[in-house]
């Protein structure tokens, strides 16, 4: 089992070090939060002397991409050195210094300097839109301005955690679907292409009609295997078209979007998981002091989909005009009931995030037990489909066998 050194800060501030064997960097990094300790460097002790080997440890992104579990390591971690009176410009060189992502790292540093020459830590972050969001720039605003930054960073971690988890069960979600239907895909056009061109050549020689069924297989493995390039080519000219359409085209990304909030089963999901960002996004930046109605503005980016993000434009604007807020979502009539339930008794109460927030852990749920029932439903249907695919094929392939006689001509 690997072996890894680690150094970790407590919630005082106390700093640990110590050496553990463990499966992965993972399994470390979970149990040493699940401890209360926030680690600013693990390092893989197998893997001191090795060339080009990174001892960076966090082995969690690859590439220039700044992912949501980066996220909530650079802000925790900051946060907790910040809370243990750690300077500022120290705690972003350190981080630039032992953050796996390496673009995050550099980003770190560069913030340093930007700090140290007098300039605010958030307007330093914002001058890299790539790498921090809205969200944790404007969290970041609001703890210089009330000296709770260290705070701040700490729930800017929470949330970001909570949301790479999210999208980690949609990711796992789909991706049992999708790779099944792909194998799928290639099983049978591997038969069509390579099996019944066979039968097909033994069939033609006995002369005789074939049975309606394998004369369409045979159609279809004939078209498959006459036109698999301009079929590729259609196939990979979709997808490119698609994704220029939905980056390009707000219209086409509009109906896309209401489609996928409206389709069977799949559309229940999509609510849940969008309900769950809008909530936990509301929550964290009402209770960290960000103004409503920016709060309206950063979550309808987060959430993701064009058409909540056009239903809290609709709503922001009611605040706005000095509708309550549970009045305005209520209007858009994109939000449960339970949503603007809540959201009313937290107004009329004055703990509106208190209420987000258990809207928010209440969706987090749901969503959790859809993914759940959603697999268990795929699975099976997949299975039959598969099935019944392949098995008609086969069927349709040694039809002509059982009527040999018929087909021999003397």
């Amino acid at each position: 089992m690997p072996r890894y050194k680690y150094k970790a800060f407590d919630e005082t501030g106390k700093l640990f070090e110590g050496e553990a064997n463990y499966p992965n960097q993972d399994t470390l990094l979970l149990d040493l939060q699940g401890k209360g300790l926030s680690p600013i460097e693990i390092v893989s002790l197998e893997g001191e002397g090795k060339e080009g080997e990174s001892k960076r440890g966090f082995n969690i992104s690859f590439g220039e991409r700044v992912g949501d579990r980066d996220l909530s390591i650079f802000c925790r971690q900051l946060g907790t050195m910040i809370n243990a009176g750690l300077n500022l410009i120290d705690a972003l060189n350190i981080l630039g210094e032992q953050l796996p992502n390496k673009k995050l790292a550099d980003t770190s540093i560069k913030v340093a300097q930007f700090v140290s020459e007098g300039k605010p830590i958030s307007d330093s972050m914002a001058e890299f839109p790539a790498v921090f969001p809205e969200f944790v720039v404007n969290l970041v605003k609001v703890g210089e301005e009330t000296g709770t930054l260290d705070a701040a960073l700490i729930r800017a971690a929470d949330y970001y955690e909570k949301i790479a988890m999210i999208k980690s069960k949609i990711k796992s979600a789909s991706f049992y679907p999708t790779f099944v239907v792909i194998v799928a895909t290639v099983i049978v056009s591997g038969i069509l292409y390579f099996l019944v061109p066979t039968f097909a050549d033994i069939y033609s020689s006995l002369g005789g009609e074939l049975p309606a069924p394998t004369q369409l297989l045979i159609a279809a493995s004939n078209t498959l295997r006459s036109g698999m390039l301009p079929l590729l080519a259609f196939i990979v000219a979709s997808s490119v078209i698609f994704r220029i359409l939905m980056k390009k085209n707000y219209q086409f990304r509009k109906t896309v979007h209401a489609l996928m909030i409206k389709a069977p089963k799949m559309g229940e999901l999509v609510t849940k998981s969008t309900m769950a960002k809008f909530a936990r996004t509301m929550a964290t930046l009402f209770s960290s002091g960000v103004a409503l109605e920016r709060a309206f503005e950063i979550a309808g980016q987060v959430t993701g989909n064009v058409v909540i993000r056009e239903a809290l434009e609709s709503a922001k604007k009611g605040v706005i005009e000095g509708e309550p807020m549970h009045k305005a979502l209520e209007k858009t009539g994109m939000f449960p009931k339970l949503i603007i339930a809540m959201v009313r008794v937290g107004e009329d109460t004055g703990r509106l995030d208190d209420m987000l927030d258990t809207v928010a852990r209440f969706y987090e749920d749901e969503f959790d037990k859809a993914v759940e029932g959603m697999i268990k439903l795929i699975e099976p249907m997949l299975m039959v489909f598969i099935g019944g695919v392949v098995g008609t094929i086969l069927i349709a392939l040694y039809m002509p066998i059982f009527k040999m006689g018929e087909l021999i001509k003397g």
